[in-house]
């Protein structure tokens, strides 16, 4: 079979839609399925990582106009009549079977206009503010269900709700036993920082700032992580001189579940790496960064899966009280098994087989 995405990033909206259909495509050619990437020329693109990662893309430049309609309309680069002209014919002239749409600016009327005859449907959502014309609908936050998007979709599409289908990559489900093991007898010394791929902001320094006069063990260590497109590395390592605790600052990694597995607790950005941490019962003091992540943040806080930090205040006094607390052992793990329940890992073959795509 063969199966097009169209999927962008960029500095202002992250890396995570392209991460997760990378993992996808991943999955899709373990079973010999052929995939292709349409991916717009965005500042912080991942088109170079696609294409190391061996698949096909074609690159779209910046459009002329934008649409005004879409909450997300100025993240497409170009309207949505322009998009689909781009689109349209190259894919009617490679004949996907299917067309995965993960994009916050494009909607049904895209759908309609670029899907090839013959080829079904994929979008993957996480905001249910629009309609779609599609076959299936993947959206893999918590507290997500089918009727959220009973008024978007046209019958008898089927819908994908819950971290229960999270586009997690394998190795996350492999480390998770051992990550839980180790667990039960963890201490807060190993601390994670990763807020998103990108992190336009600097959230990251400012939280390395806040830490600087926390009173914490000796023991305490650090571990910064930063997308490959960060903008603010030069930044946070000059931040990182002035801690008195060893802190080791990794840009572009390629074993992320690893660290995470070896992390005490995250400080973390909700999103998708929610769905990784939970899998291998990482805590998370978790920041939202974005308003699309207010749902799944506010909802991983309540069922106890993490506690969340608020940017808009003291993060020096926030911090302190939260990693007091979770320097108690009991604490610790009680969040680790909340976060725990919420995913096994194995969205991405629960996926493959709703698409049928796992034994052609």
């Amino acid at each position: 079979m063969k199966i097009a995405f169209r999927v962008d990033a960029s500095l202002q909206m992250g890396t995570g839609h392209v991460m997760r259909c990378l993992t996808l495509a991943r999955a899709l050619r373990e079973h010999r399925h052929h995939c292709l990437f349409v991916s717009r020329e965005h500042p912080g693109n991942l088109l170079k990582l696609i294409s190391e990662e061996g698949f096909a893309v074609h690159a779209l430049p910046f459009g002329d106009e934008l649409d005004r309609e879409l909450a997300h309309a100025r993240w497409l680069g170009a309207s949505q009549a322009e998009d689909a002209l781009a689109c349209k014919e190259l894919l009617a002239s490679w004949c996907p079977d299917w067309l995965v749409v993960d994009h916050y600016a494009l909607d049904h009327r895209w759908e309609v206009n670029v899907r090839p005859a013959g080829c079904r449907v994929l979008v993957i959502d996480d905001l249910a503010d629009r309609q779609h014309s599609c076959d299936v609908l993947l959206d893999q936050n918590l507290g997500r269900s089918h009727s959220d998007y009973q008024d978007l979709l046209p019958l008898g599409c089927a819908v994908l709700a819950g971290p229960h289908y999270a586009l997690l990559r394998p190795e996350f489900a492999e480390l998770r036993h051992d990550s839980m093991i180790r667990r039960r007898s963890s201490r807060l010394e190993n601390i994670l920082i990763s807020l998103g791929g990108v992190d336009q902001s600097n959230h990251t320094g400012l939280i390395l700032d806040a830490l600087k006069n926390l009173e914490l063990p000796v023991c305490t260590r650090f571990t910064v992580v930063l997308g490959r497109t960060s903008p603010n590395l030069q930044a946070v390592l000059e931040t990182v001189n002035g801690l008195p605790w060893p802190v080791e600052v990794l840009c572009g990694i390629d074993n992320m579940a690893q660290r995470m597995a070896d992390a005490d607790l995250a400080i973390g950005a909700a999103g998708g790496s929610s769905w990784e941490r939970c899998c291998l019962g990482l805590p998370t003091l978790l920041v939202i960064l974005a308003e699309n992540q207010k749902d799944g943040g506010f909802a991983l806080a309540e069922v106890g899966a993490a506690l969340l930090i608020d940017t808009s205040a003291s993060l020096r006094c926030q911090l302190q009280t939260a990693l007091v607390m979770m320097n108690e052992p009991q604490a610790l793990q009680k969040v680790s098994t909340a976060a725990n329940q919420i995913t096994d890992g194995l969205g991405c073959a629960r996926l493959l087989e709703a698409m049928r795509c796992g034994d052609e």
